[in-house]
C-alpha cells in the first residue's frame, strides 16, 4: 500500500482487514424512549397542545420504539399531553404491530374501506379531546393532513415539528454513543475504499466495494454511497453517468451507515496522485473553513454562526462571497440522528442556540465549476464544553487519513 493509504491494496486484502465494530453497541433503553414521551407531553402542556400524533417513521421509532415504514395507509401513534400511548394502524396489521410493541397501548384498527381520518378523529373525543390544538408529526404526508382537517371539527391542526424537534434536536449520551460508533464504522470503510483505487477503476467498482465494506463492519450495507472522481466532483450530490479513475484525479467519497437507527456520513476529498498547485490551494481553503466553523460553534451563540464563520473563512481565501462560484453552494450544515438530514441546521440567519446535545455535520464544500469539488466532511456534538469532533478531520491533501 501507498505510504498515504490510496491504492496499493486489492479489494479481497481491504476487505479481510476489516471487522465487525458492532458488538458493543448498547441499544437506546426503555427508560430513555419514557422519558422522551414525558418530555414531549411536558412541551405540549406547556404550549396548549392536546395531542401529537405520530406517523409512521422516525418520530414514531423515536418515540416509541416501534420501527414501521411510511406508505399510503395511516399507521402511527397518538400522544396525548396527558393519558396513555394509543395506536392507529390498518385492521389487518394489527398483529404484527402488537408482535412488535415496546410500550403497550390500545391499538384502533380501520378496514380498508374505512376513513382512517374519522377513526382518528373519534379515538380523540374518546380521551376527551374535541377542540384546542392537534400537532401532525411533520412527515405526515399531505394527502393524510388534508384528509384529517376535513374531519378535525373543533380541533385545530398545527406542525408538529415543533414538538419532535425539541424532543430530537437535543441528543443523549446513548444517542451520542451509537452515532459515535456508526462514524467510526465508516471512517474505516472509507480508509479501505482510498486503499483499492487505482487507475482504470470505476466508481460503479467503488461503490460496490463499499456496500460489502458496511456489511463487513456490522451494518446492513451502505444507507447511501457518492463516489465521483475528476470533474463530477464539482457536483455536490454527483452525476448521472459513472466515471473511470485517472492520475491527477480529484476523488470525492460521501457515504455512511446505520447503527440501531442512528447514521454516519463522511466524506473525504483528495488526488489520486500528485495534487496541482490549484487543488492543493482548494483543499487547503476547505480544510481552513471545516475548522474555522468548528471554532465557532460556541454553546449559547446561534447556529447561523457557524455559517458566517465558514463564509467568511473561504472569502477570506479568495472564494465567494456568499453562494457565489467558487465557493459553497450550500448551508455549512446539517443536523443528524435518526433521519440524515434533521433540525437544527447550520444555515445562514437560523436564530437557535447552539446547545448541548446537538450534533451536526461540518461540511462547507468548495465548488469550482468545470474543474472538480473538495467536501471535507465530519460531524460534531455540543458537549456542555464545546464542540466535539465524532472523527477526526482529513490531516492533509497529501495524507488524508493520518498514515504517514
Amino acid at each position: 500500500m501507498s505510504d498515504n493509504g490510496i491504492g496499493g491494496k486489492t479489494r479481497e486484502q481491504a476487505l479481510a482487514a476489516l471487522n465487525n465494530m458492532t458488538t458493543e453497541a448498547v441499544a437506546i433503553s426503555r427508560d430513555e424512549y419514557q422519558t422522551r414521551m414525558h418530555k414531549a407531553q411536558l412541551y405540549m402542556q406547556q404550549h396548549g397542545i392536546e395531542a401529537l400524533y405520530l406517523n409512521a417513521g422516525t418520530n414514531l421509532r423515536y418515540f416509541t420504539a416501534l420501527e414501521w415504514g411510511t406508505s399510503e395507509r395511516l399507521m402511527g401513534a397518538i400522544l396525548p399531553a396527558n393519558g396513555d400511548l394509543i395506536y392507529l394502524a390498518p385492521a389487518f396489521e394489527i398483529d404484527t404491530i402488537r408482535e412488535r410493541q415496546v410500550f403497550a397501548g390500545d391499538i384502533y384498527g380501520w378496514e380498508e374501506h374505512e376513513s382512517p381520518y374519522e377513526l382518528l378523529v373519534r379515538v380523540l373525543a374518546k380521551q376527551g379531546i374535541v377542540s384546542g390544538k392537534l400537532a401532525l408529526d411533520e412527515s405526515t404526508a399531505f394527502f393524510m393532513a388534508d384528509g384529517i382537517a376535513k374531519v378535525a371539527g373543533g380541533l385545530s391542526l398545527v406542525n408538529g415539528g415543533v414538538v419532535t424537534a425539541h424532543c430530537r434536536m437535543h441528543k443523549s449520551t446513548a444517542e451520542i454513543a451509537l452515532i459515535k460508533q456508526a462514524m467510526a464504522m465508516t471512517l474505516e470503510v472509507h480508509k479501505a475504499a482510498a486503499s483499492i483505487l487505482h487507475e482504470g477503476i470505476s466508481t460503479t467498482e467503488v461503490e460496490q466495494f463499499i456496500e460489502a465494506a458496511h456489511r463487513k463492519v456490522g451494518a446492513s450495507g451502505s444507507y447511501f454511497c457518492i463516489v465521483l472522481f475528476g470533474k463530477a466532483t464539482s457536483f455536490p450530490h454527483g452525476v448521472k453517468d459513472p466515471q473511470i479513475l485517472k492520475t491527477g484525479d480529484m476523488v470525492l467519497i460521501d457515504t455512511g451507515c446505520r447503527l440501531q437507527g442512528y447514521h454516519s456520513d463522511i466524506t473525504r476529498s483528495y488526488v489520486f496522485g500528485e495534487a496541482t498547485a490549484r487543488q492543493r490551494q482548494i483543499w487547503q481553503a476547505e480544510q481552513n473553513a471545516q475548522l474555522a466553523a468548528f471554532a465557532a460553534a460556541k454553546l449559547g451563540l446561534p447556529c447561523g454562526a457557524v455559517d458566517d464563520a465558514a463564509r467568511a473563512s473561504l472569502q477570506q481565501d479568495g472564494l465567494g462571497p456568499d453562494y457565489c462560484l467558487p465557493g459553497l453552494p450550500h448551508r455549512t450544515g446539517h443536523g443528524l440522528g435518526l433521519d440524515i438530514h434533521e433540525q437544527p441546521y447550520l444555515v445562514r440567519g437560523n436564530p437557535i442556540p447552539l446547545e448541548a446535545g446537538m450534533v451536526f455535520s461540518n461540511e462547507p464544500m468548495i465548488v469550482v465549476p468545470g474543474e472538480f469539488g473538495v467536501r471535507l466532511e465530519d460531524h460534531f456534538y455540543m458537549s456542555e464544553q464545546g464542540p466535539e469532533w465524532f472523527t477526526q478531520p482529513s490531516v492533509s491533501i497529501d495524507d488524508p487519513f493520518g498514515i504517514r
